[in-house]
């Protein structure tokens, strides 16, 4: 199992990148939040995980352990594929996860793309004695860089790559300008996780 690549960041898009590694270049599906804190040209590191299928070798890239036990981990639940998989870890951080299964919160795991009432309560049931070490996990991400000029087309990108419309990109993306505002300092990678969670709420 490849467990990490750590290299230079050859290219990336809304929800995947590629690292060069010691001149091979790997490329990984992230999710949206990981792969815009990524900058071509710098030097990453993703912590991954391989799914092996008959007719492809599929890498997924995480900007933490936790957040890749996660992917995992819901693939232990009926039902959940990879593609499912990273959407809700690109949806729930490992903690909100973890919470959201053991107080049984469909509502919260329904926010996912993908997840339907019957689907949530599968996760509940399968998963409810499977999430608690995932509970206390604290994400990092993969770099702490300031959003670009252009970090409301980052985040656009990024949430309709997740499935939502053009139209629920825009509004999220209006609900998190305040915060990029308040703070020049804050990430895309925190402004995607914002976003993500306003259309959570709604």
């Amino acid at each position: 199992m490849i467990a990490h690549l750590s290299g230079t960041v050859a290219a990336s898009g809304p929800t995947w990148a590629v690292i060069d590694v010691g001149g091979v270049g790997m490329h990984a599906q992230c999710t949206p939040a990981s792969a815009s804190a990524l900058r071509v040209g710098e030097t990453a590191t993703l912590f991954t995980a391989l799914i092996v299928r008959e007719d492809s070798l599929t890498l997924y890239g995480f900007g933490s352990p936790a957040e890749r036990e996660a992917f995992t981990l819901v693939q232990g639940a009926s039902g959940v594929g990879p593609k499912l998989a990273l959407a809700i870890v690109s949806v729930l951080t490992p903690a909100e996860l973890a919470s959201a299964i053991q107080r049984e919160d469909l509502a919260r795991l329904c926010a996912v793309p993908g997840i339907g009432r019957k689907g949530a309560q599968k996760l509940v049931i399968e998963l409810k004695d499977k999430v608690s070490a995932l509970a206390a996990s604290d994400e990092q991400a993969p770099s702490a860089l300031s959003p670009a000029p252009a970090w409301r087309e980052q985040v656009t990108i990024g949430l309709q790559g997740l499935g939502w419309s053009a139209r629920d990109a825009e509004a999220a993306c209006e609900s998190v300008a305040p915060l990029a505002d308040a703070d020049p300092r804050i990430t895309v990678s925190a402004l995607m996780r914002a976003a993500l969670a306003s259309l959570a709420r709604s």
